[in-house]
């Protein structure tokens, strides 16, 4: 009983779409590994099911992760130690040992990304599908190099997830650095004038502030201050190489 609500309440806002197929098909094969004894150390009675709001961010993780791991036609251990870390400091370790049961099927299955991208586009906001790319190079680079398959795939999702170029280029910035990176993060040229930098730097800390996440939980929104960071070392950066303040 304990496991089949804690199906129901994890399918929650994903049922009905190409998501809630996957992860039908999922909690399927999870059900089946339980009642044969494969998950026997897993304590059904302890599943509260993961819900709306965080629950639909963690799900799309799961699968966008599973993608990303391989993308390079390899699954290393670094990443896979990402996926545990992430989860048990956003979610903590009943509900990370709830999503890993999921991630260790979903790692096995290959599906079509762009209808989930939309399912995603549709169900979540823009701020949330910013934190969910910034995530993925995140995860890409856990082996200590980006490489171009992930980035590449990093890319499509993040156009089929509705995010503009000009904040893939900025989130991206943060992970792969080059000479112009600070002015990529604040979305403006080399050549912006200093009044122009000024503003690009409080549209930017508006838009990646962690209030902003604020009902993906207060984990999520300490993980979220990584943008923010991120936007004042360039900020502080262009202002020391300008000479303004």
């Amino acid at each position: 009983m304990g496991a089949l609500k804690w199906i129901g309440g994890a399918l929650g806002w994903a049922l009905g779409g190409p998501l809630g197929g996957i992860l039908g098909f999922i909690f399927g094969s999870i059900f089946e590994s339980v009642s044969s004894g494969k998950y026997a150390y897993q304590q059904q009675d302890q599943a509260q099911g993961v819900r709306t709001g965080e629950g639909d961010f963690g799900l799309s993780l799961l699968v966008l992760s599973a993608a990303i791991m391989k993308s390079d036609q390899r699954v290393l251990k670094s990443e896979l130690q990402y996926v545990k870390n992430f989860f048990r400091q956003q979610f903590g370790q009943q509900k990370a040992e709830q999503y890993i049961l999921i991630f260790r099927e979903l790692i096995k299955k290959d599906y079509d990304l762009v209808p989930v991208c939309r399912q995603i586009r549709q169900s979540m906001d823009y701020a949330s599908r910013l934190q969910l790319l910034h995530y993925l190079f995140g995860l890409g680079q856990s082996d200590g190099r980006l490489q171009e398959a992930e980035i590449r795939l990093i890319q499509s999702i993040a156009s089929w997830l509705g995010i503009s170029a000009m904040d893939y280029e900025s989130i991206r910035a943060m992970f792969i650095k080059d000479a112009t990176s600070a002015y990529k993060i604040l979305e403006i040229s080399p050549e912006a004038s200093v009044e122009e930098i000024k503003k690009a730097y409080k549209r930017m800390a508006v838009k990646y502030h962690p209030d902003k996440l604020e009902h993906l939980g207060e984990d999520v929104q300490k993980k979220a201050t990584e943008k923010l960071k991120e936007v004042n070392v360039a900020y502080e950066q262009i202002k020391k190489e300008r000479g303004f303040n």
